[in-house]
């Protein structure tokens, strides 16, 4: 028996199945399909970008050089400075540490309104310290899922393609997952196979929200006269174009209430004239050679737990691709979800803590959904909608405005809700750096949290001691404490808990014991 089965090699599958590798889990992945290899994981038509929050998680978890090495960025023309998903601008590697709070190099869009990424007040955004990490980075899925499989199978994690799920079941002490004649035991079962979820069905999850408004398309084909549209993204009277800066990729959103049958592929003729519609010319698009097709159907579990199956990423939230959320939010799910799940199944979890992945999790979900749904309902093509996108686009091109945009993508404002009125709490925890050199990410490689005391009496070497196995106690002067005297860091990189520099011994005891469980002999 394992100790837990992953249902879906993808991203958010893969992260979560290292997180558990890390602290020492058995972890079985069963992937349908036979091999990773596809046009939709590769470049171009598998580009994804990721923001701050999740490239923050690679970075602490020893991963960022090889992220940045496999990440790609490509410039469209007249589109500099701007991007979207699949869509980027400069050639970049902004690993290098600055104090300077210079401005992202991309913020993307909201609705199709592009935003200006150098208008966002960087200073405005909360406990911001300088971090290798980017704020953002393009990179293919596929070569997200090369990363992730090396790192998890070096962690003992066993990945097995081509096993199709049928069924599942579960009693109070384990799962039962099932592929044709095979069974697959584990303590614990997790569904990230996508939108589609089996296991989600299987396992009786309910799935609620809203029905779609557009159907979108992408395309990879030849365009007889691509002149005839402008590259970059385009909002018009009619729906949404994106011309890529691959020559022949283009994503289109006709608001036709959803009603394309996608269990058919769209023809040649069908896409030019929804091409055509959504652009107002007469563009022709001569053959197509790869296409797929979306909605803005948002949808979500009502619960990410059932007994002993959980949900994570797509399985758990659909929504549409606007913004480019759905994996940076599945990566969000991993990083939250993996330390609970493998402090559960060791033994040392405190009463509670597996359920409050759902408590802080589901809430972001929601908030993801409706940032999709704000976005679709002022791109309707209708005069309501038309004289909204007009305020929202003077709104969006003040300096306020592209950052709270870029706060909302980038994972920047996300603060889970811990019970503490400390503004820190809650936060993705701002990369403190010692004087000798050491920051906080590169002490969280192992997986451990992290207890940062920066008192000159080393107020907290009795006291954490009490948890050596689960926290790592750090002690040293930083360059900038924000005014701080102690932080706890939970091993997503979550701060759990912190005060000033009269903090005391059993404010920090108080809190490792509600996230790491009780104190060890």
């Amino acid at each position: 028996m394992h100790d837990v089965v992953i249902v879906g090699a993808g991203p958010v599958g893969l992260f979560l199945a290292c997180e558990l590798g890390l602290a020492g889990c058995s972890v079985l992945v069963l992937e349908k399909e036979s091999e990773p290899d596809s046009p939709w994981r590769t470049e171009p038509l598998g580009t994804r970008g990721l923001f701050g929050f999740s490239v923050g998680a690679f970075y602490r978890r020893g991963l960022l050089d090889a992220l940045v090495a496999a990440s790609f960025t490509f410039a469209p023309p007249e589109v500099d400075g701007l991007d979207v998903d699949g869509l980027d601008v400069e050639a970049r590697d902004s690993r290098t540490e600055s104090d300077d709070p210079s401005p992202p190099r991309a913020v993307g869009h909201f609705a199709g309104m592009v935003l200006d990424p150098a208008k966002v007040d960087m200073t405005a955004l909360p406990f911001r310290l300088p971090s290798p990490a980017p704020d953002f980075t393009m990179i293919s899925l596929q070569a997200v899922e090369t990363l992730l499989s090396e790192r998890a199978v070096k962690l003992g994690v066993d990945i097995r393609r081509g096993v199709t799920v049928d069924a599942v079941a579960q009693d109070e002490d384990h799962v039962v997952v099932s592929a044709g004649e095979v069974d697959f035991e584990a303590r614990w079962v997790v569904g990230c196979d996508g939108g589609r979820s089996v296991v989600r069905r299987l396992a009786g999850f309910e799935f609620a929200g809203t029905e779609p408004e557009f159907t979108g398309y992408t395309v990879f084909g030849t365009l007889a006269d691509p002149e005839k549209l402008r590259p970059g993204i385009n909002l018009t009277p009619t729906g949404m174009y994106v011309r890529m800066a691959i020559e022949g990729h283009i994503a289109m959103m006709d608001f036709d209430g959803g009603a394309f049958d996608r269990s058919r592929q769209p023809t040649r003729e069908h896409l030019q004239t929804v091409l055509r519609r959504v652009s107002g010319t007469d563009v022709t698009l001569s053959d197509v050679q790869l296409t797929s097709t979306f909605t803005d159907r948002a949808k979500q579990a009502t619960t990410y737990r059932q007994g002993r199956v959980l949900l994570a990423g797509d399985a758990a939230h659909i929504h549409s691709p606007l913004g480019g959320q759905g994996l940076n939010t599945g990566i969000g799910d991993a990083v939250n979800l993996g330390w609970k799940l493998a402090a559960t199944v060791r033994g040392h979890a405190p009463d509670g803590l597996l359920d409050t992945y759902d408590q802080e999790r589901h809430p972001i979900g929601a908030q993801v959904l409706d940032w999709s749904r704000a976005q679709v309902s002022i791109m309707r093509p209708d005069r309501h909608a038309q004289a909204i996108q007009g305020v929202v686009r003077d709104l969006l091109g003040t300096r306020d405005g592209t950052t709270y945009v870029f706060g909302k993508v980038s994972g920047s404002s996300i603060r889970y809700d811990l019970d503490s009125a400390h503004p820190l709490v809650g936060r993705n925890a701002p990369n403190f750096r010692l004087d000798d050199g050491t920051c906080l990410g590169e002490l969280m490689r192992d997986g451990l949290g992290v207890v940062l005391d920066f008192s000159a009496e080393r107020r907290l070497d009795g006291s954490a001691a009490a948890w050596r196995t689960r926290l790592r106690h750090v002690t040293g002067t930083p360059v900038d404490d924000l005014g701080l005297g102690a932080v706890l860091v939970r091993p997503d990189g979550t701060v759990a808990w912190a005060d000033d520099h009269d903090f005391t011994a059993d404010e920090f005891e108080r809190a490792a014991s509600r996230w790491f469980g009780r104190p060890q002999l």
